[in-house]
């Protein structure tokens, strides 16, 4: 029971914007204090001794909050999760991969998002310290810094198909 309330819930304002997830306890609370509309549902049901109720899996809030977004941390794993786990030079999903400059710190490169891109060994050992415009290398993506909508696009799996729709991942 208690894994099912742990049971990830997506948040959105009253205008359908994606603010956060939180966990299907705090949800059915919100749901019974009226504070938020449960539009998906997942298809297990919570019971109590008199009660049995839906589990949510997105909610809408009554009423408009404005919310002023943290920035996403620059760390290796946000590094290794915004490329996917793929060298961003071979597009292959080696291990271990390691993090690579593509302006090199030597040369003025800075610990940016756009500066930083997962790399697996290798191609990080071919590059080394050298500038991409002297090499034969080339990136698959131009990196930036990811949005709050991405962070929110990760926790999204098979159990939560139907959060697809409200974050913009349909199509």
């Amino acid at each position: 029971m208690n894994s099912i309330l742990n049971r990830k819930v997506l948040v959105l304002n009253q205008s359908y914007e994606p603010l956060m997830v939180i966990n299907a306890k705090r949800a059915i609370v919100l749901i019974i204090k009226e504070k938020v509309k449960m539009l998906e549902k997942y298809s297990e049901n919570i019971r109590s001794v008199q009660n049995s109720f839906d589990l949510p899996s997105v909610i809408r809030l009554n009423f408009y909050v404005h919310l002023k977004y943290k920035d996403i941390v620059l760390n290796r794993r946000n590094i290794l999760k915004r490329d996917d786990y793929r060298c961003q030079y071979c597009a292959k999903q080696a291990t271990p991969l390691t993090i690579d400059h593509i302006v090199p710190k030597n040369k003025g490169g800075k610990d940016s998002w756009e500066n930083l891109v997962a790399a697996c060994s290798k191609c990080n050992t071919r590059k080394g310290d050298t500038l991409l415009k002297h090499m034969d290398m080339k990136l698959l993506k131009k990196p930036r810094k990811p949005s709050k909508l991405f962070q929110l696009q990760t926790y999204v799996n098979k159990k939560q198909d139907n959060w697809k729709q409200y974050l913009f991942m349909e199509g």
